[in-house]
């Protein structure tokens, strides 16, 4: 008798694999933590065949943790960082050059000669998105260049593009499936978001083979068997979803106006809106809003597909991480929250943490770091607080798009990823926003968000309704601070980003 699903939960740092149970409780878990490369400032790649060995090894540690053997998990579902971008040979299974990852500005310069084309209104209107090197189509562009025959082999059908989902996918399957779903290709800037298919004007515009994308199936449903090779018996993959739309259904908001934030290596707002990509207080906006926030699928199930409304965040955890990796200022990610609490305030100091640029509200991929604000007062303590509170004042940014593209005031905004464990971060994120902050009594909901879509998929669960009673019960952090003091503050992190904007010179 089969009695959990497996969530393989591919990440940016890390891979790791949790077996969920019928209610939602965690059975066992394992990751393991892969190599960043940084070829040049700016860049960012990760080896794609060490991202699917973590993730294996993973997998088979939940498995031994557990004392499960494979034939008694339903399914698999995969969640993935979205947007990094893999090019592998079809025949052999080998990449032809590093995954180039979500946060890499490699492609800035293909982003501009877009622009200078004229491309950005069909761009939107098309994808709901921006052109930005944030996106995977430049990413296949530059792969191509880089890499001698490789528009060639492309155009003959032996090369295979996917996002990690489909990597993953191809690999468990031993290469007979080529697939992804609508959540992952909304986010390559090829996918056309209305007519649900890869758009043939923006493939020509960026010289990318039809023949080397994947084939676009649901959310929920049959993807194909793990080989039992790999786990010891074959597994069906019956849900995939991007990482930000995995957590945002497994937070429960699946009906318009619901919200979640993410605080991982980045920070991602989506709001639900429903069956229609165009949403505003007056019923309709183009596409993306001037606000900077962009139109995204969240899922597509039993043929029916769902929109959010989504702020990127490119850096959030990723500068707790900096703070201890690159500048030595704690030893352990948890130690932030205490130095944080050991000073009243921050002194003044302000830390933007753009080191790949700023998403929305301002998708300036020019802007960089910066600290502000310093004097001969200041302290490591008041640095650690000072990025802490900066992935609050972030989250706002996105949260004033919301409410200007939707009319909604957001009353409750629901929270997970590995620094909403944070009590201070959480504390200062509902001050700065005035509104209630929701965080779920389990962190892991965007791979349960991938163990539901696939439990869905194979019936472990028999309907939606029934994923309602799934991971009940939440901590309220209520708003303290007064609206003066509020406002003053965010005044001034606004100040302090326009510092940080432009820097690097064209």
């Amino acid at each position: 008798m089969t009695r959990f699903v497996m969530a393989l939960d591919q990440g940016t740092t890390s891979s790791r694999a949790i077996l969920f149970e019928r209610d939602g409780g965690i059975a066992a878990e394992d990751s393991h933590e892969f190599p960043q490369h940084f070829p040049k400032p700016g860049w960012v790649e990760h080896d794609p065949l060490e991202i699917w060995e973590s993730q294996l090894r993973a997998a088979r540690g939940a498995l031994a943790k557990a004392r499960v053997e494979a034939d008694e998990v339903a399914a698999i579902g995969i969640t993935n960082q979205r947007e990094t971008t893999v090019v592998w040979d079809r025949a052999t299974g080998d990449p032809i050059h590093r995954a180039i990852v979500w946060q890499s500005r490699q492609t800035a310069t293909i982003c501009d000669e877009l622009r200078s084309r004229g491309l950005e209104d069909e761009v939107r209107k098309r994808t709901g998105l921006v052109i930005d090197a944030y996106f995977s189509a430049t990413k296949i562009r530059f792969i191509l260049d880089a890499v001698d025959g490789a528009q060639q082999r492309a155009e003959r059908g032996e090369l295979a593009f996917g996002t990690i989902d489909s990597w993953l996918l191809y690999k468990l399957t031993g290469g007979r499936v080529h697939a992804t779903e609508p959540s992952n290709a909304s986010r390559t800037l090829i996918y056309n978001i209305h007519e649900h298919d890869w758009d043939d004007l923006l493939l020509g515009e960026l010289g990318i083979p039809r023949a080397m994308l994947p084939e676009v199936r649901d959310s929920s449903g049959n993807f194909g068997v793990a080989g039992s090779e790999w786990l010891g018996a074959e597994i069906p993959i019956a849900g995939i979803a991007g990482d930000q739309q995995a957590a945002l259904f497994g937070q429960g908001c699946t009906k318009p106006g619901l919200a979640k934030n993410t605080y991982g290596t980045g920070c991602f707002l989506l709001m639900n809106t429903g069956e229609d990509a165009h949403v505003s207080s007056s019923g309709l906006i183009t596409t993306i809003s001037s606000s900077g926030l962009i139109t995204t699928i969240a899922w597509s199930i039993g043929g029916r597909v769902e929109y959010a409304l989504e702020g990127s965040v490119f850096v959030a955890g990723a500068a707790i991480q900096w703070l201890r990796d690159g500048i030595g200022l704690i030893e352990h990610a948890r130690d932030s929250e205490a130095s944080a609490q050991s000073v009243t305030d921050t002194g003044g100091v302000y830390l933007v943490p753009a080191f790949v640029g700023l998403g929305a509200p301002y998708w300036d991929e020019r802007a960089r770091g910066a600290i502000v604000g310093i004097t001969r007062g200041t302290t490591r303590d008041h640095i650690v607080r000072a990025a802490l509170e900066s992935i609050a004042y972030q989250t706002r940014d996105v949260v004033e798009c919301v409410r200007a593209d939707s009319g909604l005031e957001l009353d409750v905004l629901r929270v997970d990823g590995g620094a909403a464990e944070n009590d201070f971060l959480m504390q200062f994120q509902a001050d700065i926003l005035g509104a209630r902050v929701e965080r779920p009594p389990v962190l892991e909901v965007t791979a349960l968000g991938a163990a539901l879509l696939a439990g869905l998929g194979v019936g472990f669960w028999s309907d939606r309704a029934e994923l309602e009673s799934v991971g009940e019960g939440a901590q309220l952090f209520e708003p303290k601070l007064d609206t003066d003091r509020r406002e003053a503050l965010y005044a001034s992190w606004k100040r302090a980003v326009e510092r940080s904007r432009n820097w690097e010179e064209v």
